[in-house]
């Protein structure tokens, strides 16, 4: 009977005759049977999504390239690509990447595919930062609370006096202003805000890949709730004249020379939204999504409300932002005779 020893390195691989092969391959066949019909009813409905996204991720590739690369064609680069994909344009939470990675790479193989261990290894390479951010983790706890004018009059009230308050109010209605990610408001730049007639010129840095934008900024019609001069009067109080945007300031009302972090901008939004004691939770999020449903409540186009937020045109959050901006615009059941 022959051993089963590991084949040493430089050893040819061992031939087998065509009678083995078939048995082997038959015996492959039936494992998958067997697995297949083992498998979780839910578990196969969420291995098809993974694989519906794994062409559509496909679709969108071709696009871009010109070429239409086989479905089975799971390599490191695809792979990697796919996990960029899906938390850059469809906004997943990583452990939705996670399992989705799995999906792909399960259905492949059972159309008999090979899928080589690094393009798997990588791909959670590229996944792991993803897994440490919290904004990202945030996306699988559902829908962020949009903030809405009412509620940013609210924390402005209850802001604290001082340079704090000052700050803070900026922050939150910059942040609102520009529909900015809380990593974008960290690293703005006060050289990248430009006061004009109309408002304010905002360069928004380019973060975690996603490219930079400039938006506009008008003022409000509120004092309490205007971008333009909460900005202009933190800028003046604090005497900033260039470098990062929003600063960090001790107890005692010195304030630092390094940026906010976006976790702190996180933060100080959800300390604010608390202080003033509103019935929800506002995130860092939440001022990106109220910008968007707000805008679009007001009449703004989607085009416009998509330069200022910087969402693609095919992100299924910003048209769920939108739809949910629509709900009562034109309602199906008003009017209709009841």
């Amino acid at each position: 009977m022959t051993s089963l020893v590991p084949l040493q390195p430089g050893a040819a691989p061992i031939a087998y005759d065509p009678a083995t092969l078939a048995v082997l391959a038959a015996m492959e066949q039936a494992a998958e049977e067997h697995l297949d019909a083992i498998r979780p009813e839910n578990t196969k409905r969420g291995y098809a999504n993974d694989w519906a996204l794994w062409g559509e991720f496909h679709d969108w590739l071709a696009e871009r390239t010109g070429h239409r690369l086989p479905l089975t064609a799971v390599t490191k680069g695809t792979l990697v690509g796919f996990v960029v994909w899906l938390d850059t344009i469809k906004l997943a939470a990583p452990n939705s990447i996670d399992r989705r990675i799995t999906g792909v790479t399960v259905t492949a193989r059972t159309q008999g595919a090979e899928v080589p261990k690094a393009a798997t290894v990588a791909a959670r390479q590229a996944l792991k930062p993803l897994k440490a951010d919290p904004e990202r983790i945030a996306r699988g706890r559902g829908k962020a609370p949009a903030a809405t004018p009412a509620q940013l009059q609210q924390m402005y009230a209850a802001a604290p006096s001082g340079l704090t308050g000052l700050r803070d109010r900026a922050l939150w209605l910059m942040a609102f202003g520009i529909a900015g990610r809380s990593a974008e408001v960290a690293a703005l730049r006060a050289d990248g805000i430009t006061l004009v007639s109309q408002g304010l010129d905002v360069h928004v840095p380019a973060v975690k890949g996603r490219p930079a934008r400039d938006v506009v900024v008008a003022y409000g019609r509120n004092p309490d709730t205007c971008p333009v001069r909460a900005w202009s009067t933190w800028k003046a109080a604090a005497s900033i004249t260039s470098g990062p945007a929003f600063l960090p300031i001790s107890v005692h009302g010195a304030i630092g020379t390094d940026p906010l972090s976006p976790a702190a901008c996180r933060e100080i939004i959800a300390r604010s939204a608390e202080r003033a004691g509103l019935s929800v939770r506002l995130t860092g999020h939440s001022m990106r999504a109220g910008f968007i449903t707000t805008s679009r409540a007001a009449g703004k186009r989607e085009e416009k409300i998509r330069a200022q937020s910087g969402h693609a045109a095919n992100s299924p959050v910003f048209w769920g932002y939108i739809q949910e901006a629509d709900r009562w615009s034109d309602a199906a059941s008003e009017d209709i005779g009841l």
